[in-house]
């Protein structure tokens, strides 16, 4: 017999380990901004969390027995350890110590919780991370990270793009608005069919809070995001003229010929009512970012890998062409033989070349003569 155990439940659930018994499930899920372990009671549903705080648990095994299990874990100070644990007594033992050396000789910033009011009255969560020496006498040059997906979350986890930036001079910040994971069925639906609308309302209203801080100068602030984010990015710069540089990274900017290009089509075709674009492509055209672009005023820096297959290059060529034809300040960067993944496997030398462009642009734009 056959049966739903998680319609209600509030994390996205990975797929599923059976526990020798059969009375339980266990499997990973997004809640919160955090990765956890859970199992999953066959009886009611019920969410038991296994591991489950500020943390993100990668790869996990259980032994033979399932009375230990060993997993990555992730957080916002260290990269990933191998942890294991012991499932009756839930005590937790570090088996690594990798980047030990490193994390000693380097000072990371820090980063601050928020909870804030979305414009519908809906609660969302974020994170400002601040640099290294921060005086909160001064005000600083600020960038938003948009998270990709759209079905993804920003959360406990190592991001050493952050801290790069933050080590700069910026205040970094991040939050999950409607779309993504980790927060619900509703959370997660709220765009279906509609990008560029709650997302960016809830996105414009966590650069409003940061914006009223005082250590936040509202006149150098830009942004950036990758995949999703990009395609974000490249919304937001044809809606609003508040932000003084951005960079698209990886950038969705026409769902029409996305359909036609991405290796994963079906994933934003189904949200919008499953139709494709020669049946029905008004929805499409109106939530591409590529509509919109005639108001764009930002500069803005496009970023994309040659052998991009999710997001295709013409999807940034088509976003570049567009600034240069409005009159924007643009410049396309084209990584060879990289793919989606740049960011996270490329080649070690052009990784790094990406943070220096990121840099590059936004200390161009961002940053006072007299602050380099």
């Amino acid at each position: 017999m056959a049966a739903t155990l998680t319609d209600t439940a509030e994390a996205l659930l990975m797929p599923p380990v059976w526990s020798h018994d059969g009375t339980r499930l266990y499997a990973q899920a997004s809640r919160y901004g955090g990765v956890g372990l859970y199992a999953v009671r066959v009886e009611d549903g019920a969410l038991e969390p296994v591991i489950a705080g500020s943390e993100a648990v990668g790869a996990w095994s259980f032994d033979a027995a399932q009375t230990r299990l060993a997993y990555l874990r992730s957080t916002f100070r260290d990269p990933v350890q191998v942890w294991t644990l012991d499932v009756a007594s839930r005590e937790t033992w570090q088996l690594t110590a990798l980047n030990a050396k490193w994390l000693r000789e380097v000072t990371l910033g820090e980063i601050e919780e928020v909870w804030f009011k979305g414009p519908a009255g809906n609660d969302l969560q974020g994170w400002i991370l601040t640099p290294p020496d921060f005086d909160p006498a001064q005000r600083y040059p600020s960038i938003m990270e948009i998270h990709g997906g759209p079905l993804l979350q920003y959360g406990y986890s190592f991001m050493h793009e952050f801290y790069y930036l933050a080590a700069q001079g910026y205040v970094v910040y991040f939050c999950n608005p409607r779309g993504g994971q980790g927060y619900g069925e509703a959370h997660a639906k709220a765009i279906w069919g509609a990008w560029g609308t709650v997302d960016y309302d809830d996105l414009m209203a966590w650069a409003d809070y940061v914006a009223a801080l005082p250590y936040i100068d509202p006149e150098r602030m830009g942004v950036t995001g990758g995949s999703y984010g990009g395609y974000m990015t490249a919304w937001i710069i044809g809606h609003t003229t508040r932000f003084q540089a951005a960079v698209a990274q990886r950038c969705v900017s026409n769902l029409i010929s996305m359909w036609g290009t991405s290796d994963f089509n079906w994933t934003f075709q189904e949200p919008f009512g499953d139709q494709p674009p020669y049946v029905s492509i008004e929805n499409l055209w109106a939530c591409s970012p590529l509509r919109y672009l005639g108001n764009a005023k930002t500069p803005t820096l496009v970023m994309h890998s040659e052998r991009d297959m999710r997001c295709a290059l013409e999807q940034g060529q088509q976003l570049f062409t567009a600034l240069k034809h409005a009159g924007v300040e643009a410049e396309l960067v084209i990584f060879p033989e990289e793919s989606h993944g740049l960011s996270r496997g490329g080649r070690t030398d052009r990784r790094i070349a990406r943070l220096k462009h990121i840099r590059r642009w936004f200390d161009q734009h961002l940053k006072d003569e007299a602050q380099g």
